[in-house]
């Protein structure tokens, strides 16, 4: 009997270099484990037809079809000037629609005498567009030949009834990435069980060998039912044992409690308040004080819709630690949002920010701002107000976890859109305190419950649902360009009015527009069907000259973008906060935190070239004051195709939580046919965040039970070496968005 290659194998001895190197440059794979980890993206049924109707452009995709006809051209051309040129176009179909293959040249001898009609086969290639009809040129292909044919034809023996189609690439087809797995296979009895036996046998988990067999080597649809239920667990599990030991981990840290003091600096400022805090407000102020009152670091997540008063929260907070004798420091991911949130802030605190100053209330405290831009003077007082305490509260950007930033005592740590801030950033500036303090995350990106607990899954988690009293509701409305032209020229006048009535405006381009732009990379996160008139997205240059030019004449007009520098950002960023300029053309850089309470209406051009989360945040930005606001999504993408689907959504609906579900299974099913990942290996294999919530949550509980009875799993020798595998390959990627 051969020897079997143990997992850690390295993939060239197994398969030799040269499929060895493809696999690792292409797919990521480097040893056996990985190979037979990865998993098929789907099965084709022998007999049945890909649905060809739905392929996704210039995608490799991988299609099981019939040959409907094949011709012959021959041709004259430069290299075969006496009409020898030969092209082979064969039309493959599904009974759903068809689709050209073309081969050209030497390539025409082989599949003009395999691909004959009434033949099927298995192609495999990029799907472009040419007049205006759907065609892989050159692609690979394989033919599946019936039972009563060769019973040792390759394809036949390791695909049984159902044809496993690997996430695969231009370079390595899936019924090759099959045939290699066809060859490491019988390894799959070594692997090792990374779940409790008892946790396995009580939910009636198959062996992970038979879910490896499974999933490569299905006979029946209950068998790949049995792999992914089995895998989905392992994946689940393991992650969630990796933030479980991290959450154990912060909670045998110290800290200082910090309890605000009945008649102090909390007391006045509530005080002070024009209006009264939502129920939502004061329930999440609960969990957060509780959490700053224990002998242990606070790791809370807030998320909350724009809008909802996070900022109001993480204030209350702040001041309570500031009450306890702390300082509390807020990270903020730019320089203009710092601005903002110091401005608010001191705006709302009055006379409470004026600490050491004459009109200072009793209990106030010093409230400084810390950027990477400010002059060495203010730098200077900045720093020393700091060490010495005599600041309670810092708003600042990156510019605060720096080496010469010291704190007095630092108490509390906000850190503001989390995405933007790495683990290692958070660590640092914890390393300023005495002790680890408090850590206060907030996000205005609405993040379902399982991705909060797999993405986030070290932090508890606040939501804060409701919007205050006074905010208004904004209007969303998708505008067709293309078939409705009259409706753009209408959504112009709507800008008009707004401005007439004292009000401004943003319009929002997926791309800048000046040279060094790459068209290509514009838009990202776009669905594939957005690519087949290849217009380049709409850009802000250009858009605002022509909206100067036409039909916003007279009215005033700024552009604003991410390669400007900095104090020219600011300074149109101030001009339209006063009230200066009526239009603000600008790319997506206002997405995140400007406040103009006066702009009650957004226009987003080529809205399709945005995510559904993006659109949401973007919405955000109008109808913050007592004006309603108005959101206008405008695309060209014709009535039935998945991006107005998309859009539709996105006008039908204000909840950013339902929103975030679409935007995920959106994505998620995007993957289905194409290489959204071709070898770009997710971090998730088989989990889909959103349907499977359930494993999540009690994949969760039982981690935390794990990790309690032994954080250093020294029983479960199996579970810690597939921990150190995907901390390994998930480090960088992925718990590090944390």
């Amino acid at each position: 009997m051969d020897l079997v290659p143990a997992l850690d194998e390295p993939l060239k001895k197994v398969l030799g270099p040269p499929t060895a190197k493809v696999m690792a440059e292409y797919l990521g794979l480097h040893t056996v484990g990985d190979l037979l980890h990865h998993y098929p993206r789907r099965y084709e049924e022998r007999g049945q037809l890909t649905h060809l109707a739905d392929l996704p452009m210039d995608e490799h995709v991988t299609v099981v079809a019939m040959v409907a006809d094949a011709r012959l051209h021959t041709f004259a051309s430069a290299k075969a000037p006496r009409g020898k040129g030969q092209r082979l176009e064969v039309t493959i179909t599904d009974g759903s629609g068809r689709l050209q293959l073309v081969f050209f040249g030497n390539g025409v001898h082989k599949p003009h005498k395999e691909l004959l009609p009434g033949t099927r086969a298995m192609f495999a290639g990029k799907v472009s567009v040419f007049n205006r009809r759907l065609q892989l040129a050159h692609p690979a292909y394989e033919l599946l030949r019936g039972d009563s044919d060769d019973p040792g034809d390759a394809v036949e023996t390791w695909a049984g009834a159902l044809i496993p189609i690997y996430p695969a690439t231009s370079k390595l087809e899936s019924w090759k990435i099959g045939k290699a797995i066809q060859t490491v296979l019988p390894s799959a009895q070594e692997a090792i069980e990374p779940l409790p036996d008892g946790l396995r046998e009580g939910r009636g988990l198959v062996s992970l060998p038979e879910a490896l067999l499974k999933i490569h080597r299905p006979h029946t649809k209950a068998d790949i039912a049995d792999a992914r239920a089995r895998l989905k667990w392992d994946e689940a599990f393991v992650l969630q044992v990796a933030l479980a030991r991290r959450r154990h981990a912060d909670a045998q840290l110290p800290a200082v409690p910090r309890r605000p003091r009945p008649d102090g600096l909390l007391a006045a400022f509530d005080d002070r308040l024009p209006f009264t805090l939502t129920e939502g407000q004061r329930k999440v102020s609960k969990e957060i004080f509780d959490d700053l009152a224990t002998e242990h670091p606070m790791h809370r997540l807030l998320q909350g819709e724009v809008g909802s008063g996070k900022t109001m929260v993480a204030l209350r907070a702040m001041l309570a630690v500031v009450d306890a004798g702390g300082q509390a420091a807020m990270l903020a991911p730019t320089e203009v949002l710092a601005q903002q949130h110091h401005r608010s802030i001191v705006e709302m605190m009055g006379e409470l920010a004026e600490g050491g100053m004459l009109g200072g209330a009793e209990d106030a405290t010093k409230v400084v701002l810390l950027t990477g831009s400010m002059g060495a003077a203010a730098r200077r007082q900045a720093l020393l107000d700091l060490v010495t305490g005599e600041a309670g509260l810092v708003i600042g950007t990156h510019a605060l976890i720096e080496d010469k930033v010291q704190f007095h005592d630092l108490g509390l740590v906000v850190v503001d859109e989390q995405h933007r801030f790495g683990v290692e950033q958070r660590d640092a500036l914890r390393g300023k305190g005495k002790q680890p303090p408090h850590l206060l995350v907030m996000t205005a990106t609405p993040i379902p419950r399982t991705v909060a607990m797999t993405v986030f899954g070290d932090l508890e988690t606040s939501v804060l649902d409701q919007l205050p009293a006074g905010r208004s509701p904004i209007a969303s409305h998708v505008v067709p360009a293309a078939d409705k032209p009259h409706f753009l020229a209408r959504a112009w006048e709507r800008v008009r009015e707004e401005v007439a009535k004292g009000h401004q405006a943003y319009v929002v381009c997926p791309r800048i527009g000046d040279e060094e732009d790459d068209p290509k990379k514009a838009g990202k996160g776009k669905a594939p069907e957005d690519e087949a008139d290849k217009r380049p997205p709409l850009a802000v240059l250009e858009v605002a000259d022509q909206l100067a030019k036409g039909p916003l004449h007279g009215l005033g007009v700024e552009v604003l973008h991410g390669r400007m520098p900095p104090d020219d950002k600011d300074a149109v960023m101030r001009r339209f906060a006063a009230g200066d300029t009526d239009v603000l053309v600008a790319t997506t850089v206002i997405e995140v935190g400007v406040n103009v309470p006066n702009a009650t209406v957004m226009v987003i051009m080529d809205a399709d070239r945005f995510g559904v989360s993006q659109l949401h945040q973007l919405r955000g930005r109008v109808g913050r004051g007592s004006a309603p606001g108005l959101c206008l999504l405008v695309t060209e993408m014709p009535e039935a195709s998945a991006a107005r689907q998309r859009l539709n959504a996105v006008a039908s609906t204000l909840d950013g939580f339902e929103l975030s579900r679409i935007d995920l299974e959106q994505r998620r099913e995007g993957d289905v046919l194409g290489q959204a990942q071709s070898g770009a290996r997710s971090s998730l294999r088989v989990l889909a965040v959103i349907e499977d919530e359930e494993v999540i949550a009690e994949a969760r509980e039982e981690a935390t039970a794990v990790v309690a009875a032994d954080p250093e799993l020294a029983r479960l020798p199996g579970l810690r070496t597939a921990l150190d595998a995907l901390l390994d390959e998930e480090r960088e990627q992925y718990l590090e968005k944390g």
